[in-house]
């Protein structure tokens, strides 16, 4: 596969986009992870085993492109903690309501505070923003977050993936 070398060196400059994003108080819950190489093979599979197991669309198309992708970086909410505005744009009335409604048997384990995924949108902006200086492709994947944390290449609460790709044609967009 050609440009592997090139398209992992975006990817660290995609992690530092990542962790020098500003962050809400200055407090930092959002990580990142490359994946390449093998790793990258695996979760594709993994990918595609969770949408037959699951029937749920898309996880095959999606796999098949993380697939053909030199590297990925994976971006999330690790142990994120509340703000303490109580706010309620989470749903609950109270910080502490939040964090005794800790869900994990889904896809993610939520919920969290709502300044918290502000933080993680504004990474993965960053992260989005540094590879299109690049000119690598990438699209956000949900389902390449979802299986990356059922096979245990990360342990966050909330994470998306962003395969990379160099090409004649982006294949996140231009698919069959």
């Amino acid at each position: 596969m050609e440009f592997v070398d090139e398209v992992i060196h975006v990817a660290r400059m995609m992690e530092v986009a990542v962790k020098t994003a500003p962050k809400t108080k200055g407090e930092d819950f959002v990580a990142c992870k490359i994946v390449s190489g093998g790793q990258i093979k695996d979760l594709a599979e993994a990918m595609v085993k969770f949408g037959k197991e699951t029937s749920k669309k898309n996880f095959d198309r999606d796999g098949a492109s993380v697939a053909e992708s030199q590297a990925l970086i994976l971006i999330g909410l690790k142990r994120p903690a509340t703000v303490g505005l109580n706010c309620g744009a989470c749903g609950f009335s109270t910080c502490k309501e939040l964090e005794a409604a800790r869900a994990t048997d889904v896809e993610f384990a939520g919920p969290a505070c709502s300044y918290r995924h502000l933080d993680m949108g504004i990474a993965i902006g960053s992260a989005a923003r540094t590879a299109q200086m690049f000119n690598v492709d990438n699209r956000i994947m949900y389902r390449a977050g979802v299986a990356a944390r059922r096979m245990g290449l990360v342990d966050w609460e909330f994470v998306v993936g962003m395969p990379l790709s160099v090409s004649g044609k982006n294949i996140y967009f231009d698919r069959k």
